[in-house]
């Protein structure tokens, strides 16, 4: 097959750190079954979800969209179903009580764990500030080539939230999004620099899976190309990495060719992207911010 000719990527979980992470942490700390508050988020509604509004610039950061939040992590049935399932494959902890058992005895279910929304969206915002080791070195190195040799075009497609000027996260601390690059480096600490087409879901109104924010990022990311005389994109052109499933899923029904991303897994996803693109992009030893 041949190199894609654009390159279009994730942000949160590809070229900065997994705001999973941050949730998985929060997880732990508080004994919640790992993976629950992902669920409850993916389970939105996907017209309705607090998230997934927020994601589509469709709300806005306020006490009353938390409170939504807050309900959407706390719904009895998206609680159940989940812990139901969790537990009946072993769980994680040892007050659960006999994994195969749970759907026999629904009435033990516990109550919703009470989930503090406002800090787990903050603690989520603050991961992703900083950039991944292997996959930010990766995605320069790319950027270059492409403008030096004109080997293609790299873009984002991002679900992101619009954040008001001066707002404050859950400590009282004015929110910067700027992202915090570790010693003296001369990167740009804005993120939307280090693509030639920046997508942002809170801003063009559709977030992914939808197919028409892949159908868009493919037009834009072929706009650029032709505007430099690299000629037309088309879907098949287009190597999209992502860290979500059913992201991918949808990409590949447009038809995106794709790479997935796991959770601490950026180094393998880089020498997968490598082997597309034909061209080393990091020092196999080390990467360097």
């Amino acid at each position: 097959m041949a190199p894609p000719k654009a390159i279009l990527f994730d942000v949160g979980g590809v070229v900065v750190l997994s705001p999973f992470q941050a949730i998985r942490e929060y997880e732990l700390e508080n004994r919640i079954p790992l993976g629950y508050i992902n669920a409850a988020i993916q389970r939105g509604p996907a017209d309705t979800g607090a998230w997934q509004l927020i994601e589509r610039g469709a709300a806005a950061l306020s006490p009353e969209w938390f409170a939504a939040f807050q309900a959407q992590l706390s719904r009895p049935d998206v609680w159940r179903e989940y812990w139901i399932s969790w537990a009946e494959r072993g769980g994680g902890h040892a007050d659960t009580g006999p994994a195969g058992r749970v759907s026999e005895l629904g009435d033990q279910v516990p109550p919703v764990p009470r989930i503090e929304a406002e800090k787990v969206f903050w603690k989520m915002m603050r991961y992703s500030r900083r950039p991944d080791p292997w996959m930010y070195p990766a995605l320069k190195r790319l950027r270059k080539l492409g403008a030096e040799q004109g080997k293609w075009v790299v873009g984002a497609l991002s679900n992101t939230v619009h954040f008001p000027t001066g707002i404050l996260d859950d400590e009282g601390v004015v929110f910067d999004k700027s992202i915090i690059f570790d010693g003296e480096g001369r990167d740009s600490t804005d993120l939307r620099e280090w693509f030639d087409v920046f997508l942002s879901s809170a801003h063009i109104g559709v977030r992914k899976p939808d197919g028409e924010a892949y159908e868009l990022s493919v037009r834009e990311l072929s706009r650029v190309s032709e505007e430099r005389g690299l000629g037309k994109v088309e879907v098949g052109d287009v190597l999209f990495l992502d860290d979500i499933g059913i992201n991918l899923k949808n990409a590949k029904k447009v038809g995106l060719r794709t790479i997935k991303v796991n959770l601490g897994e950026t180094r393998e996803a880089v020498r997968l992207l490598e082997r597309e693109v034909g061209v080393p992009l990091v020092d196999e030893n080390r990467s360097k911010l």
